[in-house]
């Protein structure tokens, strides 16, 4: 983002970024399949949620094409590999450690 942006608009593109990691990591603590699935689907969210706030960004001149470019692809590339991950942990029967006792 170039210098000048939107300090509030910038904090909360941090925060949704921050917000996939931070769903990925609480699911999987839960040691449970079916809420991890469910943080995954959050994460997944919250993916979406940064590539609408990337659109605006360039749409405010906060970001070039090419850095919207950029950042847009990674973020579907996450979005994909959560659903890869969710598609998975359906796929696999294992309820998790947390019922293993």
């Amino acid at each position: 983002m170039k210098a000048g942006g939107d300090y509030r608009f910038k904090e909360q593109l941090i925060s949704s970024a921050g917000s996939i990691m931070d769903n990925i990591a609480e699911g999987f603590e839960r040691q449970g399949n079916k809420e991890f699935v469910q943080f995954l689907y959050i994460a997944k969210g919250s993916c979406g949620e940064v590539r609408s706030q990337v659109y605006r960004a360039f749409d405010y001149g906060y970001l070039t094409q090419e850095e919207c470019d950029i950042i847009l692809a990674d973020a579907l590339e996450i979005s994909r590999i959560l659903y890869g991950l969710i598609d998975k942990m359906y796929k696999s029967g294992f309820s998790g450690p947390k019922f293993n006792h």
